[in-house]
């Protein structure tokens, strides 16, 4: 019976180790090990921060000499950091002293004690931007009490306005009041220069001088050409020119009301120098770039009026004028049909009109080859410029006549020489390419041609 009753106890232990051992695998089962993995690096994490802001951090105190870096310390804003190749080590120093303490201003971290925790660090920062913003808010109130200083609200200088019957005009009105001051047979002569001073200021604005054309006032400028005063003729000419320069659709309607006849009556007739160089001044403006303006000047004889302008004593100034005229209306036509051909964006009708100003054959009739050779003997470097440029582009024309000539070849040979001797003077100042070797090129230019 003894061992019977052993036996059943023995199995009955055995149940019971079963079932134990049974329940704790299905609990270890029901476990997420990654939460618990989680769980347990979180906890390292914040002990580890725990530790890190209880930790006490040294401070390196940076000089104007590299030096050595050692682990876990803190470097200072603004200091220049290195890796030093040959001893694998970091090193740091100073940038910008001067401009590390004034960005500091007295805001510095108290250095006579060797280390900071983390919390001191953040706070200092946040000082620090704190200050700056207040600087940078005390600096917008200073500006902004300077300009209210210096200028004055528009409302305050409408009202003074008003107070003192002060009427601002646009450029419109302006010249109009200009118009009808000049037009007027109650202004005196001063009254009428002045305005026509005026006027030839806003003028040179394209969209003012088209303006003149919607209240007839070119007109009545062009009209003004007809004036017995001589001053009223020559600055009414300075309005015109100004007008006229590099605005077709002003040319046009000058071209019609008969500008181009008027302004080649006063370069005829005798004239005050001072009034021909503002008229030779509106000419010149109306006719550049404008090939049917250029066509109708030949067709009035305007060759021969400047002829005629260029050989009376005292006008080399306009001689020079006119020379540099004719230049720019022979290369004008000659850059217009290059372009044409190269690009083919010129109008069919201007290309025409360009092809119908013959002005070389009526330069080569109205003696112009002789004409600008014997202007070379003008004793100013920037006449004898101009005209070397001029008998340049007259070369294929008038070479025959050139070489027949024999006094421009004395005048060529005695120009050689001088520009030779400048030129050398040049060279041993150390310009390589100075004005008068330019000029000595043409010159030599020229005699080779001519050979």
């Amino acid at each position: 019976m003894a061992p019977l009753g052993m036996l059943l106890g023995l199995l009955m232990a055995a149940c019971f180790t079963f079932r134990l051992s049974h329940q704790n695998l299905k609990e270890f089962a029901l476990t997420n090990p990654e939460k618990s993995s989680t769980k347990e690096t979180e906890r390292k994490e914040t002990k580890a921060e725990e530790e890190l802001d209880a930790e006490v951090l040294e401070v390196f105190h940076p000089t104007h000499e590299w030096q050595a870096l050692r682990p876990g310390q803190a470097v200072p804003a603004g200091s220049h950091v290195r890796l030093n190749l040959q001893t694998g080590e970091r090193e740091a120093k100073l940038q910008y002293e001067d401009k590390f303490r004034n960005n500091l201003k007295g805001k510095r971290l108290d250095i006579n004690t060797n280390t900071y925790t983390s919390q001191d660090l953040k706070s200092a920062l946040a000082k620090f931007k704190e200050g700056a913003e207040m600087e940078s808010s005390k600096e917008d109130k200073a500006r902004q009490a300077e300009v209210k200083r210096l200028f004055r609200p528009i409302e305050e200088l409408k009202k003074d306005f008003d107070e003192l019957n002060v009427v601002i005009e646009t450029d419109m009105q302006i010249m109009v009041r200009l118009i009808n001051k000049f037009n007027s047979s109650s202004s005196s002569l001063e009254e009428k220069i002045a305005a026509l001073f005026d006027l030839e200021y806003y003028v040179h604005q394209m969209d003012n001088a088209q303006d003149l054309l919607s209240f007839g006032g070119l007109q009545v400028e062009i009209n003004g050409l007809n004036s017995t005063e001589p001053l009223v003729r020559e600055y009414a000419a300075f309005v015109l020119g100004a007008a006229f320069s590099s605005n077709p659709k002003v040319q046009v309607e000058a071209i019609e009301g008969g500008a181009l006849q008027k302004l080649l009556v006063i370069l005829a007739t005798e004239q005050p120098l001072t009034a021909k160089k503002k008229v030779l001044f509106a000419l010149c403006s109306l006719l550049r770039h404008f090939p049917y303006a250029q066509r109708q000047f030949l067709k009035l004889g305007g060759l021969q009026v400047l002829r005629s302008l260029v050989q009376e004593k005292g006008t080399e100034v306009l001689a020079v004028r006119v020379v540099t005229l004719l230049y720019d209306l022979v290369t004008e036509k000659m850059f217009a049909e290059e372009e044409a051909e190269l690009t083919q964006e010129m109008s069919p009708e201007k290309l025409q009109q360009y092809r119908q100003v013959h002005l070389l054959p009526g330069l080569w009739e109205q003696g112009w080859c002789e004409i600008t050779a014997h202007l070379l003997a003008l004793p100013e470097h920037d006449a004898r410029e101009k005209v070397l440029q001029t008998l340049g582009v007259l070369l294929t024309t008038c070479r025959d006549r050139y070489r027949q000539d024999p006094q421009l070849g004395k005048t060529l040979a005695s120009l050689q020489a001088e520009y030779q001797a400048l030129a050398s003077l040049e060279l041993q100042d150390g310009e390589d390419e100075g004005y008068f070797q330019e000029l000595l090129g043409s010159v030599n230019s020229l005699l080779k041609e001519l050979r």
